[in-house]
């Protein structure tokens, strides 16, 4: 197979899924804020982990093993993590936690049947992942349902706080970021569809561009809500200096 330039994206997107797991844990070591920064890390690192493999396999050629692996972190992991990430930013925490505790078990149970799963070696690509390989076909209808799990959270979860700052005339930045994420969300999908019908080279180059809109569209996210916290972090500081000065000096009471 004579390689093109394009079939060395996957190196760069590992590379921006690892330094973008780094930031996101250092963002958790300084925050503690919550359990959604750990899930987004472990997506980065999924997201990054799929596409070392892609690489691995367009590069150096495919084995049983590296498809089996791909198929877990790219097919069945994919945007599951960052999905449940923003599963505990919108809803109660109890039930944000019972999400995460059935679907990390159902994606467990779907790991280890693929794991297992016999293969068809006529279905060996060799230099292109595929689920094709798997010999038991009824393994492969498992990824649907998380897959789609994940799109409503992650792309949904985003469009949905997207509509709710635009209406917010202070909310611009939070608007402009949430719609990135979106549509960084929606872009890996597209590749994977378009990689199934033969071209390879478009999932590479979505995959590239759909993490560099979900971490702008994070950067935009976090800017913003620091200079909010920022402006109201004055904003009490100023009312308490005001009240301060308006109150009566203690030693000319009566």
């Amino acid at each position: 197979m004579t390689h093109s330039f394009l079939h060395y994206l996957p190196i760069l997107t590992t590379e921006m899924a690892g330094a973008f797991c780094i930031a996101l844990i250092r963002a958790w070591r300084k925050r503690r804020t919550g359990p959604h920064l750990l899930w987004w890390a472990f997506g980065a690192f999924s997201y990054g982990l799929g596409t070392l493999l892609e690489s691995s396999i367009t590069l150096a050629g495919n084995s049983v093993l590296l498809t089996k692996t791909w198929y877990i972190a790219g097919a069945l992991l994919g945007g599951y993590p960052l999905a449940q990430g923003v599963a505990f930013l919108h809803l109660e925490r109890r039930l944000a936690v019972r999400l995460a505790w059935i679907t990390s078990a159902y994606v467990g149970l779907a790991a280890i049947l693929v794991a297992l799963s016999p293969v068809d070696l006529t279905q060996l690509s060799p230099a292109l992942p595929s689920g094709r390989l798997l010999a038991w076909h009824w393994v492969r209808l498992l990824t649907p349902p998380i897959n789609l799990y994940s799109f409503v959270f992650l792309v949904g979860g985003a469009l949905v706080s997207a509509m709710r700052f635009r209406r917010d005339p202070n909310g611009g930045s939070r608007f402009t970021g949430n719609l990135l994420i979106a549509v960084g969300g929606l872009l890996p999908g597209i590749g994977g569809a378009a990689a199934k019908a033969g071209s390879v080279e478009a999932l590479y180059v979505l995959e590239l561009v759909g993490l560099v809109f979900i971490w702008i569209g994070y950067g935009v996210i976090v800017r913003s809500a620091s200079r909010h916290r920022l402006k109201t972090g004055q904003a009490l500081a100023g009312a308490a200096s005001t009240s301060a000065e308006a109150a009566p000096d203690p030693v000319m009471r009566g």
